[in-house]
């Protein structure tokens, strides 16, 4: 599926409560499934847990709805959030990522 597809198909589920009032839902979403896959990330490296992938591709696949609902409100397609940030990271790393790199960056 490509994001533009993704993106459209999202917006069945977005709510209809006014801008600012879709927009901070939808931040706070962001923020709290990020907050859920940081969560089950400690859970397996500090509580023994099992890594379960499709658990983690679940909360990423919510995560991508909000970043989608943002995206939408804001008129910005995500074909081209992925591709600007594709074209950053290129400027930024070159040659790839490197810690050296890293600390270097100059973008």
């Amino acid at each position: 599926m490509k994001l533009n597809d993704y993106q459209r198909l999202s917006r069945r589920t977005m709510p209809n409560s006014g801008f600012y009032d879709t927009l901070s839902n939808y931040a706070m979403g962001i923020s709290g499934e990020a907050g859920e896959i940081t969560d089950e990330i400690k859970k397996i490296i500090y509580h023994g847990h099992d890594l379960d992938a499709e658990k983690i591709k679940g909360e990423l696949g919510d995560l991508l709805h909000y970043v989608a609902g943002v995206a939408t409100l804001l008129e910005i397609e995500l074909n081209d959030v992925g591709a600007y940030n594709i074209n950053k990271l290129k400027k930024r790393y070159p040659e790839g990522f490197s810690e050296e790199a890293s600390r270097n960056r100059v973008i």
